[in-house]
């Protein structure tokens, strides 16, 4: 039930310190939890519909801040509720657009429990793609129990004999996909994404670890920008070709990105036979296809040649444009190897 401040007592009314206090913590802003199956269209749309609302909170909280507050007479308890005030009120401003996500994606487990994934999406700020959980991650993270059965049995099944084996994200974004091939395959996954994007990613790997880890897995972040910018965590990356999987989610999007990723996958796939790389690409438009076709040929003349080994289709839903709902598209993944 939301709160309303026609309900607080007002400034004119000279209340009590305590009064005042707990009417502040009762406008703490706890950002909404969606379901992933909510369009962002619906997300927006509550977002807008509660302006009015916002409006009055914020008046509220100005009230309390321009007052001398004369009627308390301990200084200090004048400075608590100024603060707090303040708090409450830079917490409804200076977002883009709607604001803060958090979504629950919850996952179907071959050899263990249900579970599900909390995931943070900040304000989409200038060209912070990475901020979002684009639709293509939930799509594969939905196929990994499969994808270890089939395409990665030989490292990820019974059978396989050695240590455990060490994963890679490129672009991790907010997560998603690596902490759930963790969870899903009980193995460590380091999660890669640009200086701008890790804090959230490391948000949201703190908040699942506790998940992840009952379940057998192990995560970690790291800065990895492609093409050697120098802005690597340069001690988690000093060895290369660490990791026998890497998962890439969405990464190709710019004209020189097939080469970047290329390197990048070069420079950190392990120098063994069975390593493999599983890419998926949503086929959004005509563009998406082409950076496809490129990589696969960058890919397949590099230093290290890698070919795609297999290739499926999965529809999934993309909720970023400006339709009414969410939309489905065409993911194309693929698994490369030597």
């Amino acid at each position: 039930m939301s709160v309303s401040v026609a309900d607080f007592p007002q400034v004119w009314e000279k209340p009590p310190f305590t009064e005042l206090l707990r009417c502040l913590k009762e406008l703490h802003v706890h950002p909404p939890v969606w379901n992933p199956t909510t369009p962002r269209r619906d997300i927006v749309e509550d977002y807008h519909n509660s302006a009015q609302s916002r409006r009055e909170v914020a008046a509220y909280l100005s009230s309390i801040i321009r007052s001398k507050l004369e009627w308390i007479e301990d200084d200090d308890q004048k400075e608590v509720l100024w603060g707090v005030a303040s708090r409450r009120l830079s917490e409804r401003c200076g977002r883009a657009g709607m604001g803060e996500i958090t979504r629950r994606w919850p996952f179907e487990n071959r050899t263990g429990p249900s579970f599900e994934l909390i995931i943070r999406e900040p304000p989409i700020v200038g060209d912070c793609l990475g901020l979002k959980t684009w639709g293509s991650s939930y799509v594969l993270a939905q196929s990994l129990d499969e994808i270890a059965l089939k395409s990665l049995s030989h490292l990820l099944g019974s059978d396989h004999k050695g240590p455990p084996v060490n994963v890679l994200e490129l672009g991790a974004g907010t997560g998603l996909l690596g902490m759930a091939a963790a969870a899903l395959w009980k193995t460590s996954v380091v999660l890669t994404d640009l200086p701008d994007i890790v804090p959230n990613l490391a948000f949201n790997v703190e908040g699942n670890r506790p998940t992840i880890e009952s379940l057998g897995g192990s995560v970690e972040t790291g800065t990895l920008a492609w093409g050697g910018t120098g802005e690597d965590d340069s001690e988690r990356f000093s060895k290369k070709n660490q990791f026998q999987v890497i998962l890439i989610a969405d990464a190709l999007y710019d004209d020189n990105q097939p080469e970047l990723l290329s390197v990048a996958i070069n420079d950190h796939l392990a120098n063994e036979k069975d390593a493999r790389t599983i890419l998926v690409v949503p086929l959004r438009d005509s563009t998406a296809k082409k950076l496809l076709h490129e990589f696969r040929s960058v890919a397949a003349r590099g230093p290290r040649p890698l070919k795609c080994l297999e290739e499926h289709s999965l529809t999934g839903q993309d909720d970023w444009g400006e339709g009414e709902e969410a939309s489905q598209v065409e993911c194309w993944w693929g698994v490369f190897g030597e």
